[in-house]
């Protein structure tokens, strides 16, 4: 590959450089030849590299275009590695006949948002493997009544199994960044707990219930329900959203949007 590529910081660029770490996220990833494998930010192909080798064809979601030169050397015919440039918050992942394999190093700073972005097409997902922030990735995998248990937890639980592999270190990355990272998967339910109609509404329910955790149910949806109406869905009013589970969080709401 030509001259060294310099991360850029709005980018939220840290490259992968410990080859054992590769080695042992592509075997957590485990490609056959025939998975439409589709890999979002492949910075300098650390990943890609090795995906590419394992199976037929592979596409690559890149926002920076002098990465996507370099990454253009990698099959100059066009034929095993088809590139994508632009920015993953605005590609159709449902644009496609098959369903994809979802993977990548996700830049720190729009992890959460694209997260949001793949839920919306998970019909064409078989599954997603991330680089996330530890942070992050322990927030998405705490269970109803753990502290780390938010609105981002309840959006991920409601549509996918949540599963931390491994944390990776500072210093695999360069540049390093100031904190640790975990390598997670996300498996989609074969039955979504929320069903398609309901899932607008959902979304904003949960962002009702958790517009301050740290409060009471009943303080949180002061404007929209009762303490009469949240108990008569045999849920405490003064649970903390924390403590909530995917179930009670439907109930409710079912309950608001049946209300006139």
């Amino acid at each position: 590959m030509p001259n060294p590529h310099k991360a850029r910081k709005r980018f939220g660029q840290n490259f992968l450089n410990n080859e054992q770490t590769i080695q042992r996220l592509v075997s957590a990833i485990s490609p056959h030849p025939q998975d439409q494998l589709i890999e979002i930010g492949p910075g300098l192909a650390a990943m890609t590299q090795p995906l590419l080798r394992r199976v037929d064809k592979m596409e690559v979601i890149e926002l920076d275009r002098d990465l996507v030169k370099r990454l253009q050397q990698l099959d100059p015919s066009g034929n095993k590695l088809i590139i994508h440039q632009g920015d993953a918050l605005k590609f159709d992942f449902s644009n496609t006949p098959y369903a994809r394999r979802v993977v990548g190093n996700l830049p720190y700073n729009i992890s959460t948002p694209i997260i949001f972005h793949l839920l919306k097409h998970l019909t064409y997902i078989v599954d997603m493997h991330f680089m996330l922030q530890k942070e992050v990735v322990d927030r998405i995998c705490a269970r109803p009544g753990e502290r780390n248990f938010g609105r981002l937890s309840a959006m991920v639980h409601s549509q996918c199994h949540a599963e931390s592999l491994f944390e990776i270190q500072p210093q695999d990355f360069t540049p390093a960044p100031k904190v640790t990272s975990a390598f997670m998967r996300l498996s989609p339910h074969p039955q979504p707990l929320v069903s398609a109609h309901l899932r607008q509404d959902f979304a904003q329910m949960v962002k009702l219930v958790f517009t301050q955790p740290r409060k009471t149910l009943a303080n949180n949806l002061k404007k929209t329900l009762t303490i009469e109406q949240i108990e008569a869905l045999d849920i405490d009013p003064s649970t903390r959203p924390q403590n909530l589970h995917i179930e009670q969080l439907i109930k409710l709401t079912k309950y608001r949007k049946e209300q006139p």
